[in-house]
């Protein structure tokens, strides 16, 4: 079941769900927009990677920490939430992009876009400018939303990512 605003509140007020930072005007009918942080890591340009269950993105990209960064068409980066997301073992979320935004070009979640119970990190965004334009990117732009979905059970994420 798709949490609407009145249960969001609810589940933050019960500390089911901990945004941090949290803005109460981020919260939509069903679903709670996120930032971008000032952290962003860049692919090198043709590069072979060679994929396999221990790679890295981390050890293939460079991290930038700005304020802003311009994305060329067809580039390919990952950043981060500004807010550390901790929900309940019995609430997940899928992270998508705004619809103002992918009308753009930009995609934000390219691929991974679950969030598993019971996590507790900083969401880290799959960034594509499908466009033929540049796109400007900024800290603190509102480019993503959580849609959170109460679960049937409890589970806890407790895989490699759980403290990024």
């Amino acid at each position: 079941m798709i949490l609407t605003k009145k249960e969001i509140l609810q589940e933050i007020k019960k500390k089911n769900i901990c945004i941090s930072p949290f803005q109460k005007k981020n919260i939509g009918p069903a679903s709670l927009d996120v930032t971008l942080a000032d952290e962003f890591r860049v692919f090198p340009t043709s590069k072979r990677i060679t994929l396999t269950e221990t790679t890295d993105a981390e050890k293939i990209t460079k991290k930038k920490k700005q304020k802003q960064i311009v994305l060329q068409p067809g580039d390919f980066i990952l950043a981060k939430t500004q807010e550390k997301i901790t929900l309940a073992t019995n609430i997940c979320a899928f992270l998508s992009g705004r619809s103002r935004f992918a009308r753009l070009g930009l995609l934000i979640d390219v691929t991974a876009f679950f969030i598993n119970p019971g996590v507790s990190n900083h969401q880290v965004f799959e960034i594509k400018n499908i466009s033929h334009n540049e796109i400007v990117l900024t800290k603190g732009l509102r480019v993503a939303q959580l849609i959170f979905i109460r679960t049937n059970g409890k589970a806890k994420y407790n895989g490699k990512f759980k403290n990024q």
